[in-house]
């Protein structure tokens, strides 16, 4: 098996996500704390209990997607480990792992939505964490016709799991900016989107993020994320960013109305109409950002001709060390990317993923889009 065709695989099975040998997009939802384990609290709120009401919201109308599967960590008032958590998310060969929680602390001013992303400075644990995961191919009957060879420990895996850190990271902030523009359509203050060593999303082995609602600790905001009208707001929005983001990522087109405000509370909401030039996709065609499409990696030093491309045209190529990456057409209009990609699987490059360019450079995603 030549190392582009283990790339595929690696990155398709072994690695990020499980929508090659899945018929449905795999969503694992992540209440946190329960049992025990109450998390923050503050005025009589409770993070575990807001937390639980709302993914079950957001589940709920997931559940409704075609081709969308749901998984969650916890269902009912109990406690799950850490560590249960990301292994839950792991077996389950999830596409995405959205994690949910609410903020506390001891000022009572502090107030405002913030999302997450693993953070770089923890890449090598999620690394080891992929070679754990892969590692169980050893076990099988016949592993080494069934994979072509396939050994986790080379050193020229270890530069393709690398390659779908990267992928993960930039997955990860493409759902954390969508999460974020739901936040801001609600008119909820955003305290941005960070990445910091949080285990549980270090600890899986596909994108993910981790949402703070709001602070339980603010009394104003800890009512609204403790009522019915608050949570549904909430879950609506997460569920359009996730929706949004599976449309993107399996080639659909994405609902122009994905972060328009979906639900009315007790007072009367008008939908928050959308700026084309307020939008981080904008800001990024406005800073002279391009993006293209990877579809594949190699030591191989290839034509960049269509017949070695399955027939697609439009080939780049980047050199990184001895590895050789591969990308597939270039636009600066961030929303046509979802066709881009679509193409690329079409043509039987299911590792496809979009990377920004600026200046002729690779450049992070959360760069292209802030």
């Amino acid at each position: 098996m030549n190392i582009l065709k283990k790339y595929v695989l690696l990155s398709g099975l072994l690695l990020v996500t499980a929508s090659g040998f899945c018929q449905n997009f795999k969503v694992v939802l992540d209440a946190g704390h329960g049992g025990d384990d109450s998390g923050t609290h503050h005025n009589g709120y409770k993070e575990k209990e807001i937390v639980l009401s709302t993914v079950l919201k957001i589940g709920k109308i997931l559940e409704s997607e075609p081709g969308l599967e749901v998984v969650y960590t916890r269902k009912t008032d109990v406690f799950v480990e850490l560590r249960e958590r990301a292994n839950h998310a792991n077996r389950e060969r999830a596409d995405l792992f959205v994690s949910v929680h609410c903020n506390g602390v001891n000022n009572g001013a502090a107030y405002g939505t913030e999302t997450f992303v693993m953070g770089l400075n923890r890449s090598d644990m999620n690394l080891d964490v992929a070679k754990q995961e892969n590692s169980v191919i050893f076990k099988e009957k016949g592993h080494e016709k069934n994979y072509g060879g396939f050994d986790p420990n080379r050193p020229e895996t270890t530069l393709l799991l690398r390659l779908g850190q990267e992928e993960n990271i930039n997955r990860s902030l493409v759902l954390a900016t969508r999460v974020k523009n739901g936040f801001k359509s609600l008119e909820r203050h955003d305290r941005g989107i960070k990445q910091i060593p949080l285990w549980v999303l270090d600890a899986t082995t596909m994108p993910g993020v981790l949402i703070e609602l709001g602070f339980v600790s603010n009394k104003n905001e800890g009512a609204y994320l403790d009522s019915d009208a608050g949570q549904n707001e909430l879950a609506r929005t997460i569920a359009n960013a996730i929706i949004s983001y599976k449309d993107l990522m399996t080639g659909n087109k994405v609902k122009e109305a994905d972060f328009e405000k979906p639900i009315s509370t007790d007072k009367e909401t008008v939908p928050v109409a959308k700026q084309k030039d307020e939008t981080p996709e904008a800001a990024a065609t406005a800073a002279g950002v391009v993006f293209k499409v990877q579809i594949s990696a190699s030591t191989r030093d290839l034509a960049t001709t269509p017949s070695n491309f399955k027939g697609l045209k439009t080939i780049s190529k980047v050199k990184e060390g001895k590895l050789i990456r591969y990308f597939y057409g270039e636009t600066n209009e961030y929303q046509q990317t979802g066709s881009m990609v679509a193409a690329a699987k079409a043509k039987g490059f299911s590792s496809a993923f979009v990377v920004p360019f600026k200046n002729g450079k690779i450049i992070s995603m959360q760069e292209a889009l802030k």
